[in-house]
């Protein structure tokens, strides 16, 4: 993962004219060119061409790999962000987590509206601070929990009413990218945002475990959640999985449902009044249409920018799914006290 510094900069260094004035035409840039910062370039080119927005910059303290992204998208490579500031109308901050709010904030205090990848930050302090300094200017701040775009999720929450259990699975197969964050802020992280989107209520209840496996982090975690409808989401979260897995399933009174992200398929099935003798259970599949859900992501946030509509994941919403991972970090962290094992915990943990 790629880090932006924070050195002093020259302005006049910089050949980009000041941020657009036309609500219909917007400047945008990506901070951080690693694994995620890449493919937010790759989008923001891509909808470059409907000619309602321009990618005019790729920032990373690695001149290597963000001058290779930004010749690639035709962008210019800047090595410090605050060369961008005031100068975007729109800006996706795809740095580590650690680095997350210090340079949301620049932009959001220069007019920029920002677009972070998930978690939001690195404390609810920061993220208290990001969320303040949104409203106090009047900026968009969206939270990258892209699942929310999957057009097999936004099917499946039109059906969903009354559920009564989640059984979800998030596994990856390892690499050596996030190591930075735990499997909770890495992966799990998804789902608690996905759960407590179709829930809509208070968490009451946590449990949780994890285990360091092949780093000194949780790399392998389960976490049960009751609401206080008394709905319980069962989740398991890995990224030492010999598989790629991404499955939700939930249950509601007389339906079914199963969701695979990947796919973007969603299953279902429904129990029918009996007419005459038995009830009947039906099974079939929910209607989706396909898309890239960082495609519908990134275009949703330009959509905001250019009508000044609110987020579908606001700031909000992400500061309340940090603050449910850190909950579960602290079932962990009690457990992993219990059982003796030597897990590497944040302080703000």
């Amino acid at each position: 993962m790629m880090r932006c510094n924070h050195r002093s900069f020259k302005p006049e260094t910089l050949n980009i004219t000041i941020k657009s004035t036309m609500p219909d035409h917007l400047k945008t840039a990506v901070i951080g060119s690693g694994h995620l910062g890449r493919e937010h370039a790759r989008v923001y080119n891509a909808l470059s061409h409907t000619g309602h927005s321009t990618l005019v910059a790729v920032c990373d303290i690695s001149e290597e790999a963000g001058r290779k992204t930004a010749e690639r998208f035709s962008a210019q490579y800047v090595k410090n962000y605050q060369e961008l500031v005031g100068k975007v109308d729109a800006v996706s901050v795809s740095t580590p987590t650690e680095s997350h709010a210090v340079i949301a904030q620049a932009f959001l205090e220069s007019g920029t509206d920002v677009l972070v990848e998930k978690p939001i930050a690195k404390t609810l302090r920061q993220a208290d601070e990001m969320i303040a300094l949104a409203e106090k200017h009047g900026r968009l701040l969206q939270v990258g929990h892209i699942e929310r775009f999957n057009p097999a999720f936004q099917s499946l929450a039109a059906h969903i009413t009354a559920p009564r259990f989640f059984e979800v699975h998030r596994m990856g197969i390892f690499t050596p990218r996030s190591l930075d964050i735990d499997v909770v802020m890495d992966l799990m992280v998804h789902e608690l945002d996905i759960v407590s989107a179709l829930v809509k209520a208070q968490v009451v209840k946590v449990e949780a475990v994890g285990i360091p496996i092949l780093t000194p982090k949780i790399d392998l975690a389960n976490a049960r959640l009751e609401f206080s409808t008394g709905c319980i989401a069962n989740i398991t979260a890995s990224r030492v999985s010999g598989e790629r897995l991404r499955k939700l399933r939930v249950f509601q009174p007389g339906e079914y449902y199963s969701l695979d992200y990947a796919q973007q398929e969603v299953a279902m099935c429904r129990l029918m009044p009996a007419l005459s003798g038995r009830p009947e259970i039906v099974a079939g599949v929910l209607d989706v249409t396909r898309r890239e859900p960082l495609l519908a992501e990134i275009d949703h946030f330009l959509d905001c920018v250019r009508t000044r509509s609110t987020p579908l994941v606001s700031g909000i919403d992400g500061r309340r799914t940090l603050a449910l991972a850190f909950d579960v970090l602290s079932k962990i962290r009690e457990h992993s006290a219990r059982a003796g094992l030597n897990l590497a915990f944040d302080e703000e943990d």
